[in-house]
């Protein structure tokens, strides 16, 4: 085991560290308060190469392993949560996606594009009635000729009103339940396709969500993705990649919670001592290190079987599960540790509160990956070959 970064990880980390300083910080609290989500900051992120990162260069990308892919969304999520979804939605749900399942002339058309960041990708899989049971969705594609006819809606849609491309998934047939979901690459300018935002989130304000809607939209053929019938493998193949940009992302979380909570226990003074000195005080600071270091050891272990090709889906889900919860509870503490400032938008804190909800409820709620790993250790679950693996990362 090597527990070492490379210099050209340290870089990275270095380099996105000063972006969201630079950039995103300065801004972030009146993007919160508006609720404005700024396109120019993914247009700046491509123009690092870091919209398609653990993406072969071949196909547009950076060419850094999957570890690369964390490092990003960690620094990102220290800055805010609604960039990390974003990168986490572009490049994990789709662009990883589709370098694993599509052809290779949707990989020219599509992923290229996408990953040097002159398009933006999403992904839509969720609907009102359908999220945890995928079973559940009621969109259809129905064939006719060269073509496919898609009605629908789709819901809680990151990046809805700013992605070029959507991976959206349909029913091909619905009489044979998950093995009739199929995934189509959907653009923004085929008619009878809208989206609107959604407004008064909880959290995660920054970003853009919402919905999207298809009217009778025609869609040619050669963008199905895999085979009729493939949608349900694609989608769970393409959950472990996003949920395991999420775990890095709460990770970011983690951290700038420590980040201000130590600033502010140096800052902040009762009983004639910095409140640091309190011992339940740095019980609290104690349990966010504790939640940061073991999140990130599950996180990497996850992106370096990635790295090797293998299956990591019992992996990936322990990650997301456990960091997302650390994140939820060092937010949490964040907020007691700052006391009442902690309850104003004074203080980052409440936002990182806010923010950290989000993370445990979507991409499989703590319920659903706590039933997984249980039915891992039970032998209840196996996890079965995939006909396409993620490429294992070339040096």
């Amino acid at each position: 085991m090597n527990f070492s970064f490379t210099q050209e990880q340290d870089m990275l980390r270095k380099t996105v560290r000063t972006f969201v300083d630079q950039e995103i910080m300065p801004n972030i609290r009146q993007w919160d308060i508006s609720g404005h989500f700024d396109l120019g900051v993914l247009r700046k992120l491509a123009g690092l190469g870091l919209m398609g990162v653990c993406i072969p260069e071949a196909y547009g990308g950076s060419g850094m392993d999957y570890n690369a892919l964390a490092i990003v969304c960690e620094e990102l999520e220290r800055g805010d949560t609604a960039f990390r979804t974003a990168v986490s939605v572009h490049t994990g749900l789709n662009c990883m996606t589709l370098l694993q399942w599509a052809s290779e002339e949707q990989k020219q058309r599509y992923l290229l594009p996408q990953a040097r960041g002159e398009k933006v990708g999403a992904f839509g899989l969720t609907e009102p009635g359908a999220g945890s049971d995928v079973a559940a969705i009621q969109t259809t594609a129905a064939k006719d000729g060269k073509e496919y006819v898609l009605n629908g809606q789709k819901t809680w849609i990151s990046l809805c009103d700013a992605a070029d491309h959507f991976l959206v998934f349909a029913y091909t047939d619905k009489s044979k339940k998950h093995q009739g979901i199929s995934a189509f690459i959907v653009e923004r300018t085929y008619p009878g396709f809208s989206s609107k935002a959604q407004k008064g989130k909880l959290g995660i304000r920054a970003g853009n969500t919402g919905e999207l809607f298809f009217e009778d939209v025609r869609i040619p053929a050669d963008n199905l993705v895999g085979q009729e019938g493939d949608g349900f493998k694609i989608a769970m193949s393409a959950l472990d990649n996003g949920r395991f940009t999420v775990a890095a992302g709460a990770c970011g979380q983690i951290m700038a919670c420590l980040e201000a909570s130590v600033d502010y226990c140096r800052e902040r003074k009762t009983f004639g001592v910095e409140i640091g000195r309190h011992q339940l005080v740095q019980q609290m600071i104690a349990h966010m290190e504790a939640g940061l270091q073991m999140s990130r050891l599950l996180v990497y272990r996850a992106g370096e079987l990635k790295n090797e090709g293998k299956r990591n889906t019992r992996e990936t889900s322990l990650a997301k599960w456990q960091a997302c919860d650390f994140a939820n509870k060092a937010a949490d503490d964040a907020v007691q540790i700052h006391g009442a400032y902690g309850y104003s938008d004074e203080y980052p804190v409440e936002r990182y509160l806010r923010n950290s909800k989000a993370p445990v409820i979507y991409e499989g709620t703590r319920e659903i990956h706590t039933i997984m790993q249980a039915e891992y250790v039970l032998g209840y679950r196996t996890d079965k070959p995939l006909n396409r693996m993620l490429p294992a990362w070339k040096p």
